[in-house]
């Protein structure tokens, strides 16, 4: 048997590996690999392709979130592992070999799964509204040595408009750790800050240079340790970052076609999903439409396909590998150039009191400008520093400090390579036989297999 860690730079592709990233660099001993991610190119269901060796319609990971019918609620970054249908990796590991071990280190849908060791992000939700950085292990002992050693896992650094480098640095040093402890078979390690960068800026800004060198430098951390304790190392990512200019507010357009239903609450307007006679849960460049009635489907297909910045609207059997029982009737994909927003007011002044913060769990749709300050008075650094000051005295305080403007976000995933996205990559072990120059997604599961036991 072969240990083998996976690391996840996300957002990495071919173009960005060069001078900005030795570490990286040196693991390339031929050409790159790309790989073909399923629809949605998006965190959750790739990683479930990747996990299970399954489609989005069978692994039933059909975005980051979605809704569900039966309870009206619309949720998004779930986390317990029984939302994954399919046979997981580690558990064909384990039925190969009882004695392999897998560490699962900030993959998605990381709890209560059957993994050996887990580590992922889960805030201390306070009756008073407060929330505190905080993360879910198994064992659960791991829990309160790694923030002993390491201090509180930084969630405000990890997710937001402060997120940087430091939860990437926290998560290496976790991981190895948690290698030294427990020498896992396979290592699975998610390095956020690249994807984030290229949200902000977009993939061909001049500081993604500054970026990559700072990702390339914790993950040389890695393989140096790897490389230490005979460790073969797999680099991948999960997508290609389109740049983009603008977004589609999809549910605006639903609404102003006589589809969508809002309710007021004191003076602002909120989605009331379930009486809507279609609404949409974006999810970066693609949206799930749920539409109440059959009949109107293809009224709802024909508005939104006659939308400026929308590419395709599937339906029925052109859902393909989507079609699971939590797909929307239809599925919107945008242009290159643009992503989805959930928005559906006509002014700023009725938005609901959520949209300035973040706040991933209460908006029904991902919402990238969570990156980004407002600009003015309301995202200044001295407005901010007030707020975090009186809550940590005990106040209450709404944080509204983020950004309404959807052309601040300059970059965008969800699309294919098949629609014109940037490959993501996988550079394979050095044990690894000669790759072909392109594979799906889905051949990782059988290729981690493959490595760890050849």
């Amino acid at each position: 048997m072969q240990r083998l860690a996976v690391i996840n730079v996300v957002g990495l592709t071919e173009a960005l590996v060069g001078k900005h990233t030795p570490n990286i660099s040196n693991l390339v001993k031929d050409s790159i690999v790309t790989l073909n991610p399923p629809l949605p190119a998006v965190t959750c269901s790739v990683q479930s392709t990747m996990l299970t060796g399954v489609a989005p319609d069978e692994h039933g990971i059909v975005a980051n979130g979605w809704h569900e019918r039966e309870t009206g609620d619309t949720a998004f970054w779930r986390q317990s592992n029984d939302l994954v249908r399919g046979e997981k990796v580690w558990e064909a590991l384990h039925a190969i070999d009882s004695t392999l071990t897998v560490a699962n280190m900030f993959w998605w849908f990381n709890m209560h799964s059957s993994v050996d060791i887990a580590v992922t992000p889960r805030p201390v939700y306070l009756a008073d509204g407060g929330k505190l950085p905080d993360i879910w292990t198994n064992p659960s002992s791991l829990r309160s040595s790694l923030q002993k050693q390491f201090g509180q896992f930084p969630l405000f650094k990890f997710w937001g408009p402060m997120a940087g480098i430091e939860s990437t640095q926290w998560i290496v040093n976790a991981t190895i750790e948690v290698e030294k402890t427990y020498s896992p078979t396979l290592t699975l390690i998610y390095i956020p800050h690249l994807d984030y960068s290229m949200q902000r800026v977009g993939p061909d800004h001049s500081s993604i240079s500054e970026e990559l060198r700072a990702v390339d430098g914790q993950v040389g951390r890695l393989i140096d340790h790897c490389e230490e304790r005979d460790i073969n190392v797999c680099v991948l990512s999960e997508y290609g970052i389109e740049t983009v200019s603008d977004a589609v507010a999809i549910n605006r357009v639903l609404r102003d076609g006589g589809f969508l239903t809002i309710r007021m609450e004191l003076g602002r307007e909120y989605l009331d999903a379930s009486s809507s006679r279609a609404f949409a849960v974006p999810d970066h460049q693609i949206a799930h439409v749920y539409v109440r009635s059959e009949t109107d489907i293809e009224n709802v297909a024909q508005l939104l396909r006659s939308t400026h910045g929308i590419d395709a609207v599937l339906a029925g059997d052109d859902r393909s590998d989507l079609d699971h029982d939590r797909c929307g009737e239809l599925v919107a994909i945008s242009d290159g150039d643009k992503w989805f927003s959930h928005d559906w007011w006509r002014s700023d002044a009725v938005a609901p009191d959520y949209q300035t913060t973040v706040d991933i769990h209460r908006k029904p749709g991902y919402d990238p400008r969570e990156l980004l300050f407002a600009e003015g008075w309301r995202g200044n650094r001295a407005r901010v520093a007030l707020k975090l000051l009186w809550k940590k005295l005990g106040g209450r305080a709404i944080f509204d400090v983020i950004t309404l403007d959807p052309k601040r976000v300059r970059g965008s995933h969800g699309r294919t390579t098949q629609m014109g996205a940037p490959p993501p990559i996988l550079i394979a072990p050095v044990c690894a036989k000669e790759m072909p120059q392109s594979l799906p997604a889905a051949a990782l599961k059988n290729l981690m297999i493959e490595w760890i036991t050849s």
